[in-house]
């Protein structure tokens, strides 16, 4: 039996093995997000409120004559509200199902590609909320990094619409 990974070398395999993420923070946590679901950054100027929608849902957005529906990261992992001085105005744009999203975060960071073999699994003592929203961990030197699981994100923003 020939095995395809048996003709490429060592530390090529091992780049094969990476997986990149968008690093964004909301608070002072850092998270990732897949880099394969991004389509781009965008500064939010002004949006259209959705009446009665879930608190997570901050409103529709006109990015380049497409309307997004804008999300608060925020919200979502349980963090408060800014403080007035500080505005959640940037957001990461995200293809998920055919449809447009952007999620609000606080701050946007570089691209990470991290070993999918250095990611572990959600500490015991990670906030409930967050838990059910994370792929995983990577530990990095001075911090940690929360993976989102897109699917969880939006999975959970569909069963509180309903």
């Amino acid at each position: 039996m020939i095995r395809l990974n048996d003709n490429i070398p060592q530390d090529e395999r091992a780049a094969d093995d990476r997986k990149q993420f968008v690093t964004v923070s909301v608070g002072n946590q850092l998270f990732g997000l897949p880099i394969l679901q991004v389509r781009d950054v965008f500064i939010v100027t002004e949006m259209t409120p959705i009446p009665l929608a879930p608190r997570s849902v901050a409103g529709l957005f006109n990015l380049r004559g497409r309307v997004i529906t804008v999300l608060s990261l925020r919200t979502m992992l349980g963090f408060a509200a800014p403080d007035s001085g500080e505005s959640e105005t940037i957001a990461i744009g995200i293809e998920w199902r055919g449809e447009s999203f952007g999620l609000l975060v606080d701050q946007v960071h570089e691209v990470m590609a991290l070993a999918e073999a250095g990611r572990e699994s959600n500490p015991i003592n990670l906030d409930a909320r967050w838990s059910s929203l994370s792929a995983g961990v990577h530990q990095l030197d001075s911090q940690l990094l929360v993976e989102l699981s897109l699917e969880s994100l939006f999975s959970d923003l569909s069963s509180k619409a309903a």
